[in-house]
């Protein structure tokens, strides 16, 4: 959750999401990334992926209170966001747009309070997706609401809720998702004796299928540049990922995913390396 206000719909159990997915990867990535005291910042990615590669540039550019972001792929596809901060107080706006899709434009705001925040997306088109989130509560508790209306069928699309606890060294959530069918209930308590590691738990519930899945997960600062982390959900699944930062702000990323209950069955490694100069 954000420090200030009950942050958006988004951070609602991000903490531990971000130990049980985030850098996991079963490709092989490498990024450079440039800075300039003018405000411009390059960056170019190579990405190999089931045998396939890929790769973008992105250009970004800061002037004040604006930003303007540039990214073009291999597939010839140009996504262009402008953003603006502080256009109000506590709000920002978002523009953005991905060629040769014209009717891929969208315009957002942001608005971040101390008790309140929200999200209002409205797609470019004659027909527009709308896009609404909003949360109430405080850095320490929090509920808020998502959904997706679609005016060309006349209908909501998407309704998630969702509900989150913060205390000094742990947090829970509890996000009811997919129009009502499922659900999923986490637990995360910080290990001040690790270094700033941490255990997570994730209970997850489809109520169509009755299908309920199982995760723990945790992260371990081995020093000031090595983390490690794992999980193991109930099915059998296991990943563990090491990340070691190099230099200043360049990072090495390795992580592999294991099938516990088939250990016929080749493992899936993946890695990243980030090169900032």
């Amino acid at each position: 959750m954000s420090g200030k206000g009950p942050g958006f719909f988004s951070d609602i159990g991000r903490s531990g999401r971000d130990i049980l997915t985030k850098d996991y990867n079963s490709d092989q990535r490498f990024t450079i990334s440039s800075s300039a005291n003018s405000g411009l910042d390059l960056k170019s990615t190579l990405v190999k992926s089931r045998g396939l590669s890929s790769g973008d540039v992105t250009a970004e550019f800061k002037y004040k209170n604006k930003v303007v972001n540039f990214k073009v792929d291999t597939e010839s596809n140009v996504l262009t966001t402008f953003t603006v901060s502080d256009v109000m107080p506590y709000a920002k706006t978002i523009s953005s747009i991905r060629l040769p899709d014209y009717n891929s434009g969208k315009f957002e705001v942001q608005y971040l309070h101390d008790h309140v925040a929200f999200t209002l997306g409205v797609g470019l088109t004659r027909s527009p997706a709308i896009d609404f989130s909003g949360t109430m509560g405080t850095p320490s508790i929090a509920f808020g609401a998502e959904t997706s209306y679609s005016t060309s069928l006349a209908k909501f699309t998407k309704y998630n809720a969702g509900l989150c606890f913060k205390m000094p060294s742990s947090s829970a959530s509890v996000i009811l998702g997919d129009k009502g069918d499922s659900m999923k209930v986490s637990y995360l308590h910080q290990l001040e004796r690790l270094n700033g590691g941490a255990v997570v738990g994730e209970i997850s519930r489809r109520f169509s299928t009755n299908e309920n899945t199982l995760t723990v997960g945790c992260s371990l600062v081995v020093d000031s540049q090595t983390v490690l982390k794992a999980k193991l959900n109930n099915h059998g699944n296991l990943g563990a990922l090491l990340q070691h930062e190099l230099t200043s702000k360049s990072f090495l990323t390795i992580s592999g995913a294991f099938e516990t209950k088939d250990l016929d069955k080749n493992p899936k490694f993946g890695f990243s390396l980030l090169l900032k100069p």
